[in-house]
């Protein structure tokens, strides 16, 4: 059994910081790319960073400069640092790994998603 703990959400100020984590607990052989997706109110889910297993990094454009992806591979574990918020990064944010089964079957596993508010 996989499942997912995500942490880090909250309310924050214009120009302040926040930190979400993402670990995946569970029998998986491998995790490959890992990423931050976030969905506003009455919008599409979209890809805000995604990282690969050796580290490789892309942004969408809104958030480069600001926003930095990282992962702890030993844990199963990734990271988004969010600096300079805006009010419009408000959104829930999901944590996505691309994992490997030990029977070599693909699969997506999903956070619960954290709330993100930036708000005076």
């Amino acid at each position: 059994q996989v499942h997912v703990v995500e942490s880090g959400g909250g309310l924050v100020q214009p120009g302040g910081s926040l930190r979400l984590s993402c670990a995946t607990f569970g029998t998986i052989f491998k995790i490959n790319d890992m990423g931050w997706y976030r969905q506003a109110p009455g919008k599409e889910r979209e890809l805000v960073a995604i990282i690969t297993n050796g580290g490789s990094t892309n942004y969408v454009a809104s958030v480069k400069g600001r926003f930095t992806i990282s992962r702890e591979n030993a844990k199963n574990t990734v990271y988004l640092q969010m600096n300079s918020l805006k009010p419009e990064d408000t959104a829930v944010y999901y944590c996505k790994a691309e994992a490997l089964s030990y029977s070599m079957t693909p699969y997506d596993i999903w956070g619960q998603g954290t709330q993100v508010t930036v708000s005076s």
